[in-house]
């Protein structure tokens, strides 16, 4: 993709949305009427409404723009948040039209499709995007301006990241910029033709060229780059009269929308494993009741977020009264563990059940995983900072489960405690949907530990 075809990427993504929007609305009208629903009153309106809700709120919130660098939860949420006023219009305009009969199944339905095909689409684009930036098309031109020291830092990063798209065409010291006019720089913009400026650290406050009002009249894209060096998820923007000012927090912290963010992504994911997965689920609970004595499931206290005790819910893959002598690790070739439960856990499919307490709000898709209070006071001996990853929702699965596994001993568990500490410093829906991923790459092989 050229620079010169990248410019229409805005229109093919927001008229790709409303393709998505249509398709979702058909699809369930479909199958809640069938053939007929084309001449009911109410699918059609449904279908009118959803259509000039999205385009309006859609071309106002700009959640088809797609920015530099790639963050997909960036454009998620923005996406999200444009979906929640969407619902509010559709039930004003429904509500302002005395139309009270359309179904809810319908409704419900059709948006957590769209949700879900949207996220696949933008999983998708995010990802070709990033494959062709790396392989060097779809690049924008640079021109640094400023300190040495923050520019090399920023070179570095370009260097690192190939999938941001930039190639550097220049840089201007702090020193040397002193000897341009305002002239002189928008003609070394133009001739070299710079889509993008950033500006390191740079002091105008004496400026007497004009440089100041070049970079407020120039339509180039400005961005500023601050010699600060620290995790922005362990710190907290605030705002001192117009002065940014970053105040640190001992941990990472998620804010409001992405906690909104995480928890919408947590309900619609369930909603699409329960909904589509309802055939699984009723085997699952056929061959666990056919194949040993006991219940279908299993629940075990565990420690949530802040602390707080929960009940997780399990198939069950072990005898009854399997931990009659006190809370015991499962381990490999473990006697307790039933030939069905056994396969169970190679696939993690005992894990499933764990989408009601999603739903609940006890836990996250993705998240370090729940222990029980037992073994927490084990492993804070060993590794104090484990109490950080109690300072997020507990996850069905993680990168620990994915890289690790289950582990056999505390000492284990703390080796899996380290690839969960990574995932803390990197709280993005991105990151959610590769181990997404890669769980169902285990679940598939087998592989499960």
């Amino acid at each position: 993709m050229s620079h010169r075809y990248s410019k229409h990427l805005p229109l093919v993504v927001y008229l790709n949305d409303l393709i998505i929007l249509n398709f979702s609305v058909i699809l369930m009208s479909f199958y809640h009427l069938g053939v007929s629903f084309i001449a009911n009153k109410e699918s059609i309106l449904l279908l009118l409404v959803s259509n000039i809700s999205w385009a309006f709120l859609s071309f106002f919130r700009k959640n088809f723009i797609v920015h530099r660098p790639l963050v997909l939860s960036n454009n998620i949420n923005n996406f999200s948040i444009t979906l929640v006023y969407h619902i509010a219009f559709i039930f004003c305009g429904l509500y302002i039209s005395e139309i009270f009969d359309i179904s809810k199944f319908v409704l419900l339905s059709h948006l957590a499709i769209f949700f879900v095909l949207i996220l696949t689409q933008r999983s998708l684009m995010f990802f070709f995007l990033d494959y062709i930036r790396k392989k060097g098309y779809n690049h924008r031109r640079v021109l640094i301006i400023g300190k040495k020291n923050i520019a090399i830092r920023l070179k570095q990063s370009f260097k690192r990241h190939p999938e941001y798209g930039y190639d550097i065409v220049g840089y201007i010291s702090d020193e040397s910029l002193k000897n341009f006019t305002a002239e002189q720089l928008n003609t070394a913009v133009i001739n070299r033709r710079v889509d993008e400026l950033y500006i390191c650290n740079l002091d105008l406050s004496s400026d007497t060229n004009g440089i100041m009002d070049f970079f407020l009249r120039n339509k180039t894209i400005i961005k500023v780059v601050s010699d600060m060096q620290f995790d922005v998820q362990k710190a907290e923007y605030l705002d001192y009269n117009e002065l940014p000012v970053f105040r640190l927090l001992p941990h990472a912290v998620q804010s409001l929308k992405i906690r909104l963010l995480k928890r919408g992504f947590d309900l619609g994911f369930a909603s699409s494993v329960m909904f589509c997965g309802m055939p699984v689920f009723v085997l699952i609970i056929a061959i666990t009741k056919c194949t040993s004595r006991g219940p279908i499931f299993y629940k075990q206290q565990r420690i949530g977020r802040n602390g707080k005790p929960f009940y997780i819910y399990k198939f069950r893959s072990m005898y009854i009264d399997a931990e009659k002598m006190g809370p015991q690790l499962s381990k490999d070739n473990d006697p307790r563990i039933t030939k069905w439960g056994r396969i169970m856990r190679k696939t993690r499919l005992d894990e499933l059940p764990q989408f009601y307490n999603v739903f609940k709000g006890d836990m996250s898709v993705v998240g370090p995983r729940p222990e029980r209070q037992h073994f927490i006071e084990q492993i804070i001996e060993r590794a104090p900072q484990y109490t950080n990853l109690l300072a997020i929702k507990p996850g069905i699965t993680s990168i620990g489960q994915v890289k690790y596994g289950y582990a056999e001993n505390v000492d284990q568990m703390v080796e899996r405690m380290s690839h969960d500490l990574v995932y803390l410093g990197k709280l993005k829906l991105r990151t959610d949907v590769s181990v997404i991923f890669d769980t169902v790459k285990v679940m598939v092989a087998g592989k499960g530990k």
